[in-house]
């Protein structure tokens, strides 16, 4: 998924505006952040919200393009929990944005229920 979205965002954008790629891939841990064996968790998002925000961040100076999947249901450790990709001119416009559309994502839209043995 990942690979064939990169291919895509450097056939599509211009050489001229793409300095940088970046991708966060989100993994189930197999311990919460207090230290608790997790065997999985359960997780759901809002589809809406995700898309609103992720046409908000394409619209800042510097983002070429954003994709984000997020899984869903119930998922074991080592399953990937999302993929969010940002594509854009320099450094100093892709990480900020990267950083603050997780925030957003971790905190308004996904919702996270850690499963213990």
């Amino acid at each position: 998924m990942v690979d064939d979205w990169i291919k895509e965002i450097k056939a599509r954008i211009n050489p001229e505006q793409l300095g940088m790629i970046l991708v966060h891939n989100g993994i189930v841990r197999a311990s919460s952040k207090d230290g608790k064996h997790v065997r999985g968790m359960m997780l759901s998002f809002d589809k809406q919200k995700l898309d609103s925000c992720v046409s908000e961040f394409k619209r800042r100076d510097g983002i070429e393009d954003i994709r984000v999947w997020i899984n869903q249901g119930t998922l074991n450790v080592g399953d990937d929990i999302m993929h969010v990709l940002v594509a854009g001119r320099f450094r100093t416009d892709v990480m900020p944005v990267l950083q603050e559309l997780l925030t957003i994502i971790k905190k308004e839209i996904v919702k996270e229920e850690e499963v213990y043995p």
